[in-house]
């Protein structure tokens, strides 16, 4: 989709999703891989998986690998930006020219979560204690990204990984 294809990840509560919003109300092209190519499967072989349910979600949540690379091989757009978090990111990360990592504080994760609903992922008292343990350790943030606070307003951290992108341009 992009010349130039950048992933916005982040822990759960960081504001990938708003962030995506932003840039697509803004121009640009932005995928939802939350929404646009996730499913649930075997984070080592990618067949997906029927009946996971509960915190395992988490452990099965994969991009279709093959749909990510055809999206980065199509060029019509100067930049695309790929928003959101998968457990089988090795597999693609290298496909991406910069990868900007989202991070917010305790607090305001809190704050974040608390506004989610129970059917929403982080709405449950289980998986809060998973969010707040990878949050934590920072075991599942790829290494090497460049780190955004997120705990700007969504304006500000829009404008500043655009800004970031004009640098390498």
């Amino acid at each position: 989709m992009g010349r130039k294809n950048y992933l916005i990840e982040g822990g759960s509560g960081t504001g990938k999703t708003s962030v995506c919003n932003e840039l697509r109300r803004r121009g640009f092209q932005a995928i939802n891989g939350d929404r646009e190519l996730a499913y649930q499967g075997d984070p080592e072989t990618g067949e997906p998986l029927a009946g996971i349910t509960g915190i395992s979600v988490h452990d099965h949540h994969l991009w279709r690998v093959d749909d990510v690379k055809a999206l980065i091989a199509d060029q019509r757009e100067p930049v695309t930006f790929f928003c959101g978090g998968s457990r089988n990111l090795s597999k693609f990360i290298d496909l991406f020219d910069a990868v900007f990592v989202l991070e917010v504080d305790l607090e305001t994760l809190h704050r974040r979560l608390d506004e989610r609903p129970d059917d929403e992922w982080g709405g449950r008292h289980a998986e809060r204690k998973l969010i707040e343990r990878l949050h934590r350790t920072r075991e599942e943030i790829p290494a090497g990204g460049t780190t955004i606070d997120a705990t700007a307003p969504l304006s500000r951290v829009v404008d500043e990984i655009l800004q970031r992108i004009r640098k390498d341009s």
